[in-house]
């Protein structure tokens, strides 16, 4: 190895670090991205003008031009989900189907259907969230667990499974040329696997903690018993059955194939169920003010895809530092199964940038074609880095969590980290091996 090559990993490891340790004290992604990318670029024998003008943008704009449909129907279905009470009858439905005594199930049941359905793991987190704190006060639960139950439920098993129209599907599918069913067997025994898992473990935490004392304490800005009837309209709320149709409708013409071909694109699909949602709930909403909320979607679509662009586009001048090769080279030739590699190698990059699908819009086109021309087939590449992704981005710097245990919840990571951190990273790292192990030993199913 020679110097220059040193000089590049050093480089490469204090602007990842520096990127960490600057999204953990709340400094603009935007302004982290260009000061870490252009250290990446000094160390690693760059021009940095080129290295911002050219690698930069060109892969953050190769990002926004992939998916920004993608995200934009997404949060249309989310705010209007919200904005109609949809996503909130649909988790009262699921809490009421299996008991509040079953907390801690129904919780990440509830968020993960609607996750499964394509909403928005904000929106759904919001919506589930003042339900969660009502079971958790009547049950006495240890209120600290509550950003875990939610996470759990939202980026985790529903997020990653088969058929589901997340953007964690739809990056690898649509780079790997497969679809968001690919691997659909392994897949949905893995993501059973840690739904299992981290149900159990959930269980445990709690009861362990209420054994030793522990019990539910409101904070002061907790609010029981949310007066919807303050708005006419939403009196009552929608009915959960019909809620939850327009999720149904979506996934079916997102994954049913006629002649090996989808009926419709994913955002087709995905937008005719926020659709769906509008026509069948527009009496729980206020028409006047419809184009205000999807004005707010777009706004919010810009900001989430520019934030991951950003992380997407720091990789691509990573890609073009001279010791990035040493790293590739070193991720695809751990001893084992190719596929351990990709599942290596995808997790470590969703944990650098805290996020999986930022993380995968780095993987796939990078190390998808190495293991490729290793025999790894599509499908398996697909839904394995689809399941890894979902491990190390739970780190504590990602966005998500940061907004729902600090944000939402109002806990601290102190109280509410740990308990996050075994549901989350620890879970999809053993479906994870799961994943990898099925797909070794049975890499014909489909």
């Amino acid at each position: 190895m020679n110097t220059g090559v040193i000089i590049s990993l050093v480089g490469i490891i204090i602007a990842l670090s520096l990127l960490v340790v600057m999204v953990m004290k709340g400094i603009n992604i935007f302004i982290i991205a260009i000061v870490c990318s252009s250290l990446v670029a000094i160390t690693g024998s760059l021009n940095v003008y080129d290295a911002l003008k050219v690698d930069y943008m060109t892969g953050f704009v190769g990002f926004l031009q992939a998916n920004f449909f993608i995200f934009l129907t997404g949060t249309l279905m989310g705010k209007i989900m919200e904005i109609t009470g949809g996503a909130k009858s649909i988790a009262k439905m699921i809490v009421r189907w299996i008991g509040k005594d079953k907390a801690l199930l129904s919780i990440p049941i509830a968020c993960g259907i609607l996750a499964y359905g394509g909403v928005s793991v904000f929106v759904v987190s919001f919506a589930v969230f003042p339900i969660a704190l009502e079971i958790f006060k009547e049950a006495d639960l240890p209120r600290r667990f509550i950003p875990a139950a939610l996470t759990f439920g939202c980026s985790t098993f529903a997020m990653v499974a088969p058929g589901a129209p997340q953007i964690q599907n739809i990056v690898p599918a649509s780079t790997l040329g497969t679809d968001i069913m690919a691997g659909a067997v392994n897949g949905f025994i893995s993501c059973a696997v840690m739904f299992i898992v981290g149900s159990t473990i959930l269980y445990k935490m709690v009861s362990k903690e209420k054994a030793n004392g522990g019990h539910f304490i409101a904070h002061e800005s907790d609010i029981f018993d949310e007066a919807e009837a303050t708005n006419s309209k939403r009196e009552n709320g929608p009915n959960g059955v019909i809620a939850l149709i327009p999720l149904i409708v979506s996934i079916l013409i997102i994954n049913v194939k006629v002649n090996g071909k989808a009926i419709v694109p994913i955002e087709v699909g995905v937008f005719i169920g926020a659709l769906l949602v509008y026509l069948l709930l527009n009496k729980y909403q206020d028409n006047a003010k419809i184009v205000g909320h999807v004005g707010d979607a777009c706004k919010t679509t810009v900001v989430a895809i520019c934030n991951t662009c950003a992380v997407v586009a720091f990789g691509s001048v990573v890609k073009s530092a001279v010791g990035f090769d040493f790293i590739v080279n070193a991720m695809t030739n751990i001893p084992g199964p190719p596929i351990a590699g990709a599942a290596v190698g995808t997790t470590v990059i969703a944990g650098i940038c805290g996020s999986a699908s930022g993380g995968l819009g780095i993987a796939a086109p990078l190390l998808g074609p190495v293991f490729l021309a290793k025999g790894v087939s599509a499908a398996a590449l697909t839904r394995t880095m689809a399941i890894s992704s979902a491990a190390l981005d739970s780190l504590p710097h990602n966005g998500y969590i940061v907004t729902v245990t600090n944000g939402l919840c109002k806990e601290t990571h102190k109280d509410a980290y740990m308990p996050i951190f075994w549901v989350t990273v620890l879970t999809p790292f053993i479906g994870t091996i799961v994943a990898v192990l099925l797909f070794t030993m049975f890499p014909g199913l489909p």
